[in-house]
């Protein structure tokens, strides 16, 4: 049972109505009906009805309700005070996607600390929606993200204010052949399509890919032989001569340099993206301001 289904149904019951919940959710109207199905398949009964408008909750709905507001008071009480002692012992709360999190943040990091001094720091490895939320809801002291302005994170700049802290390039990649050059080389041809090894479609880097293709200005020929959210696990499978793979730069400098990958295409299927750090512009913490001062300081 996942927590955010609880915020979902109290949501979903002070409104009434399914549309209204899901903006306020930061979620699509499909995807919040679908976690409240799988929070009723959890408790084991129908918790709304669905028959009348505006809806209203069942008699279980009702005594479920209650008990999942007691539990969200508890649990909202609970964070709040270790919130005040993580802001007494300075930790700094950093959400960001999984491939930051491995190839960038820790060199930044001690770039940092080179000038700040040590930092107690938590990483909140996570997909970008739910990087984003953490930042919206106060979960976390900043979000590091990628950010292009044909693939932008939406974040209100009167709420939010960010750093612009390097690039990076998206390129494809391949295990290279007996001549060294690349195994999968793109275009590829319809007689024998590339062995692709895809990001899913909904991740960032899914739609970074989508964005290259679409770009390119001619088709290629390519067939998904494997799928994974993770740069690091189609890196396992491209470094095993699977196929061919978009890498961000950072997560393949080693192999790019040793010979072990090579570029799979031109520079028309590359994509240079930006490396954002933000932050709400009203939270304040001495160690944050400190960073954010030192970071601003540091750009490049």
């Amino acid at each position: 049972m996942d927590i955010k289904w609880l915020e979902d149904f109290l949501s979903l019951a002070q409104t009434r109505n399914f549309s209204r919940s899901a903006e306020d959710r930061c979620v699509t109207q499909s995807a919040l009906s679908r976690r409240i199905q799988a929070l009723e398949a959890w408790v084991g009964a129908d918790l709304v009805d669905r028959s009348t408008y505006p809806l209203v909750l069942t008699p279980a709905g009702k005594m479920f309700g209650s008990a999942a507001g007691e539990a969200m008071r508890l649990l909202n009480d609970a964070r709040a005070m270790l919130r005040v002692e993580e802001t007494k012992e300075q930790v700094l709360r950093v959400s960001a996607g999984h491939a930051l999190s491995l190839n960038f943040f820790p060199q930044w990091l001690t770039s940092m600390q080179a000038k700040h001094g040590p930092l107690r720091t938590r990483i909140l490895p996570a997909n970008v929606h739910d990087s984003v939320l953490a930042l919206v809801e106060g979960n976390c002291d900043l979000l590091l993200c990628y950010h292009h302005s044909a693939l932008p994170i939406e974040l209100d700049a009167q709420r939010f204010e960010f750093l612009h802290l390097g690039d990076e390039t998206v390129m494809p990649v391949s295990v290279p052949n007996r001549a060294g050059s690349p195994a999968f080389s793109l275009p590829g041809g319809k007689a024998q399509p590339l062995p692709y090894l895809a990001y899913s479609p909904t991740t960032y880097f899914g739609r970074v890919v989508q964005h290259i293709q679409t770009r390119a200005g001619q088709p290629d020929s390519l067939h998904n032989c494997y799928e994974s959210d993770l740069a690091e696990l189609l890196k396992t499978m491209a470094l095993s001569g699977h196929g061919l793979a978009w890498l961000p730069e950072s997560c393949i400098a080693r192999e790019l340099a040793e010979g072990k990958l090579v570029r799979a295409g031109g520079e028309q299927w590359t994509l240079r993206l930006e490396i954002r750090l933000f932050r709400a512009i009203g939270h304040r913490k001495p160690v944050l301001d400190d960073l954010w001062n030192y970071a601003a300081a540091s750009r490049p």
